[in-house]
């Protein structure tokens, strides 16, 4: 065995592209033929509304100012937290 090539680096690369796509084909999979994502959207909606819905004048102060600082996201569609 040749002692120089004990002291370097062996190169090491890993393409992770095909891993991926199998890994969201297992999670499609796993979902199932029934599975409809504008629902799902619907009903994380339906959700976050509820969740945020008859909240006492300080709750909603607090609330409004969570959303003024970007910790939560706004009412507006395809909201998102800004941080």
């Amino acid at each position: 065995m040749n002692e120089e090539n004990l002291t370097g680096h062996i190169p090491f690369t890993i393409d992770l592209t095909f891993e991926e796509a199998r890994r969201r084909a297992e999670v499609v999979t796993a979902l199932g033929p029934d599975w409809d994502p504008g629902a799902a959207l619907q009903s994380e909606d339906e959700a976050y509304t509820l969740l945020y819905s008859n909240l006492d004048a300080e709750q909603q102060r607090t609330y409004d100012q969570l959303v003024a600082a970007g910790v939560l996201p706004g009412g507006e569609p395809g909201r998102a937290a800004a941080h």
